[in-house]
């Protein structure tokens, strides 16, 4: 990207995702934005535009074969932060042969019938957290932060149970995680953080299986690399456990997270789903496209100049993939694209993806959202917000688009 192209700083606290997006749309289909520290990239600002170009196949996720700048991350520290996303080597970075090789290690474990048979586990854990919340409520001291006590440890606790992950590393794999996730800081003590989490937790937790070995992902993928290591490296196996840590956490959290706040602002609607008149499934997807658990992720790469819209994107330039953009655009969904409504129907959306590269732990999202959504407002369901909509504060993040907390008056006192 030249050094004369005006280009727009993208918010890293994500404050108001929604707001960027429409002013981001009013500038075209593709804009040149500032990531965090500086780092150009591209973003497409509508859901045309990020098809096309996701399923283009001069897009690449791999930065050592096609980002011009690669070398550069090294030799700009407040560019670091995003070798937590780039400079690792998983299905998430690779291209081409390389990606389908790491895919195929780990897609086993996500096909349907896998999933089907986690739906046991998923209830039961509900259940479980759910006792959680009667206790809290049933406890003096006001209102029940529903994302710690409910949406954030169901996904956490059955990505620790697909893996393997052992008791006491638990919490420093959610603390590595959010961190990860955590944008608003790109300084370099921030990026060695984060690296130096990776470094420990995860070789921890490799350290353990080969110990401890079991019916798991974690031990399936050792087995792998110990057994045939020519098909998986140590720093593949390092970053495929993170990418599946991530994947099946946060993205999770916010789903059901996102879809606990966008029903109660919008109590008529949640009567209708709990009525019969509207599924479940329904609600899912429409949360999925207005408020995505990913709002943005970094980052593709042009392998040659591809133009959208009369923009030529040039050969090497990165891409900022922008999913909350697409399911917002109103060429898409109509004039009030950006409000919720079950009634719209409107179930195409990119929120997870699409082509090669769609998130292979989709069903498993979705199965835990069809389980813990129903359950939470069976259980309560007079609950509402104890706060004012407008005071609940987005994650620190461009990348993550969910609340850091999300206080209820489960029985609405």
């Amino acid at each position: 990207m030249t050094t004369e192209t005006t280009r727009v700083p993208l918010d890293p606290f994500g404050a108001d995702i929604p707001a960027e997006s429409v002013r981001l749309r009013a500038l075209g289909s593709v804009v040149p934005v500032d990531l965090p520290g500086s780092i150009p990239a591209w973003a497409p600002t509508g859901f045309a535009s990020l098809r096309a170009l996701i399923l283009d196949p001069r897009v690449s996720k791999d930065p050592r074969l096609h980002w011009s700048l690669w070398e550069e991350v090294n030799r700009k520290p407040e560019w670091s932060w995003v070798l937590g996303w780039v400079g690792v080597v998983n299905m998430l970075s690779t291209y081409g042969p390389e990606h389908t090789r790491l895919r195929k290690l780990v897609s086993p474990s996500f096909t349907h019938k896998r999933t089907e048979a986690m739906r046991g586990l998923v209830e039961t854990i509900t259940a479980d957290l759910l006792a959680g919340l009667d206790a809290s409520a049933a406890a003096p001291g006001g209102p029940v932060d529903v994302k710690a006590g409910y949406a954030q440890p169901l996904p956490m606790r059955l990505i620790c149970e697909l893996l393997g992950i052992p008791d006491d590393l638990r919490d420093a794999a959610v603390t590595m995680m959010n961190d990860v996730f955590d944008t608003s800081d790109p300084s370099p003590e921030h990026a060695a953080s984060v690296q130096q989490q990776i470094g420990t937790v995860l070789p921890a937790l490799i350290a353990y299986k080969r110990e401890n070995p079991g019916n798991d992902l974690a031990t399936e993928l050792i087995r792998v690399r110990d057994e045939e290591g020519d098909r998986l490296a140590d720093h593949e196996l390092l970053y495929t456990l993170l990418l599946v840590i991530g994947a099946g956490f946060e993205t999770t959290v916010n789903l059901i997270g996102n879809a606990v706040v966008t029903l109660l602002n919008h109590p008529d609607q949640l009567a209708a789903v709990r009525a019969g008149e509207v599924g479940w499934e329904t609600v899912i997807e429409e949360v999925l496209r207005v408020h995505p658990s990913i709002a943005s992720l970094p980052l593709r790469y042009a392998v040659s100049d591809i133009t959208i819209d009369g923009v030529t994107i040039p050969a090497g330039d990165a891409i900022v993939t922008t999913f909350a953009a697409a399911g917002n655009d109103p060429e898409q969904y109509g004039p009030d694209a950006a409000e919720f409504d079950i009634h719209r129907g409107a179930d195409e959306h990119l929120s997870f993806g699409i082509g090669v590269h769609r998130c292979i732990g989709a069903p498993l999202a979705r199965m835990e959202a069809l389980t813990a959504l129903p359950a939470l407002f069976d259980r309560y369901p007079d609950m509402r917000l104890a706060v004012e909509a407008d005071e609940l504060k987005q994650v620190p993040s461009f990348i993550a688009f969910g609340w850091q907390e999300i206080p209820i008056l489960l029985h609405g006192k």
